[in-house]
């Protein structure tokens, strides 16, 4: 008897590798700065941006003070934020502590590696303006997480 099967090259029935992809928009990259951002005493993302992200408003594609650069090649990420830091702060101390937390989060959060974090420092404001603005951050934090709760009681835990 005649196998056709024999005749076939194997090299035909072997399938391709599976290629996996993972994309990782910009502002999942913004989101994690901003919330390492509001975790550091002594200074304050550009203004508007914070509460604008907590609140859930529209924004642009970037936001103003985080600029994020990925390289798809090299699986890694470049971070640039701007901040505001108080008066009395030491700048190269709160520069560590920024870049080791943006560092440890976005590695922890995406698995990619982070080349650069680069901090500018663009305004110096008082101690009574970063007091002003947790306590504004922590109130509207306390809110949406309030809000979050009552929907959930509302619709359940299967929501």
């Amino acid at each position: 008897m005649h196998n056709p099967l024999k005749e076939i090259d194997t090299k035909e029935l072997e399938l391709p590798e599976t290629t996996f992809i993972r994309d990782i928009e910009t502002k999942v990259f913004q989101s994690i700065a901003l919330q390492c951002l509001s975790q550091v005493d002594g200074i304050e993302p550009l203004e508007g941006n914070l509460f604008d992200s907590l609140l859930g408003r529209d924004r642009q594609e970037s936001v103003k003070g985080i600029h994020v650069e990925q390289d798809q090649k090299n699986h890694s990420v470049n971070v640039k934020v701007e901040v505001n830091v108080a008066y009395g702060v030491c700048i190269p101390d709160k520069a560590e502590e920024i870049q080791t937390k943006l560092f440890e989060e976005i590695s922890q959060l995406t698995g990619l590696h982070v080349g650069t974090v680069h901090v500018v420092f663009k305004n110096l404001i008082s101690s009574k303006e970063t007091a002003a603005t947790k306590e504004a951050l922590e109130d509207v934090l306390a809110k949406r997480i309030h809000a979050t709760a009552q929907s959930s009681e509302r619709y359940g835990e299967d929501f």
